[in-house]
């Protein structure tokens, strides 16, 4: 078992007296909808089966002693609930710390402390929300040790306000909704400006779902994530004086087209062109799913990625690189990147007699041309958190 390691060191560290709970929560990957969620469009993400372990026992104290297994180096990190501020210093632990804080500001106060121990076979810095699992997996521990009434939806909200107010990631609402509503076997069709979702199967017979990731590390808080939402503020506002939205994700394609003289910079109308266009891919997507046209799915996802390229600019030498091998080869549904860019990952719809060829090749095109390997996983579709022992 993955989570057996996990218990073990926590024995180590802190003891094996008590009751030790041991938890997981997966991590995601979006399959067509980028930089939508913050632009009140539609997004289509999944949970995985991969994600993070935690085995944590609540104190009688005040204390919190954390340790990633992921960041041995670290040690054992220890502070307080009632010191919850984000620190440079306190590293990955400004997450779980993140979590606790915003529970209690939302009326739910953590009155004691915790030891928690952390391992996660999320590839960091991939874009598969690493942060955003670990933010769910600690509300649902919260949930779970205290007794806190909270359902998926509101361990999502509390997440991206944890990662929001104490992170200072302006972060929409996807990654943690698909981590706390996964479905196994299922996509969820989202609408983010009002949290109205849809589970769709995901029906891929002779097809598999594989992720590339570039090993090239991201923090997007020091990306140019938040820029990017500014530019899109911009359009908005601007277009939004000629006709009364509350979002870019409001907008058909044709809509866009008429009003866009109102968007003054080219630049944002760039970013807005993506956002509107995205959105429509992403709805176009859902229904060619639920109909079983997987190759309209590829080419909507191939589109994705040319939009992201060139209107959003954050794709990077290293994720095209990726995404302009796997299209070069016979078998390759569909491939675009995944997450926010600026490096993590790509997902890609291979047929299940292309995957070895898939693996070997593009591979060898990424090596030969960044100079260093890209990582892959065959993945499969989860479920969402859960107490596993």
């Amino acid at each position: 078992m993955v989570w057996e390691p996990v218990l073990e060191k926590f024995k180590e560290l802190f003891g094996g007296e008590g009751d030790i709970g041991v938890y997981f929560a997966p991590g995601r990957v979006n399959l067509i909808g980028e930089h939508t969620d913050y632009n009140g469009g539609h997004v289509f993400p999944c949970a995985l089966t991969i994600g993070t372990y935690g085995a944590v026992r609540k104190r009688a104290d005040k204390k919190l002693r954390f340790y990633s297994m992921n960041f041995e180096c670290d040690g054992v990190i220890e502070s307080s609930i009632e010191a919850l501020r984000p620190e440079k210093e306190a590293g990955w632990t400004n997450y779980p710390k993140g979590v606790i804080w915003a529970f209690g500001e939302h009326g739910m106060k953590v009155e004691q402390g915790m030891d928690l121990v952390l391992f996660g076979n999320i590839p960091n810095g991939s874009g598969l929300s690493s942060s955003a699992s670990v933010e769910v997996l600690t509300g649902f521990i919260l949930k779970d040790l205290f007794g806190f009434d909270v359902s998926g939806q509101d361990l999502a909200v509390i997440g991206q306000y944890a990662e929001q107010k104490f992170n200072g990631v302006n972060c929409g609402i996807m990654d943690q909704f698909a981590i706390a509503m996964g479905k196994k076997g299922q996509a969820i069709f989202l609408d983010t400006a009002t949290l109205q979702y849809e589970y769709v199967p995901l029906k891929l017979e002779g097809a598999k779902i594989i992720i590339s990731c570039s090993n090239k590390k991201r923090g997007l808080g020091d990306s140019k994530y938040n820029e990017r939402r500014l530019e899109c503020e911009s359009a908005l506002a601007q277009i939004g004086e000629v006709i009364g939205i509350n979002a870019l994700g409001d907008l058909s394609e044709e809509q866009f087209e008429r009003y866009k003289p109102a968007i003054k910079e080219e630049i944002c109308l760039k970013r807005a062109r993506h956002a509107v266009c995205e959105n429509q891919r992403t709805i176009k997507a859902a229904e060619a799913l639920k109909h079983h046209d997987l190759a309209l799915f590829g080419k909507l996802m191939n589109d994705s990625h040319v939009s992201l390229r060139d209107d959003y600019e954050v794709t990077g030498v290293e994720l095209d690189t990726l995404v302009e091998a796997a299209w070069k080869l016979e078998g390759v549904l569909g491939s675009r990147m995944t997450g926010a860019g600026f490096g993590g990952c790509t997902v890609s719809l291979v047929k299940d007699d292309a995957v070895v060829s898939f693996l070997e090749k593009v591979g060898e095109a990424y090596r030969n041309k960044i100079g260093y390997a890209a990582d892959f996983y065959v993945v499969e579709i989860g479920g969402g958190p859960e107490k596993i022992a």
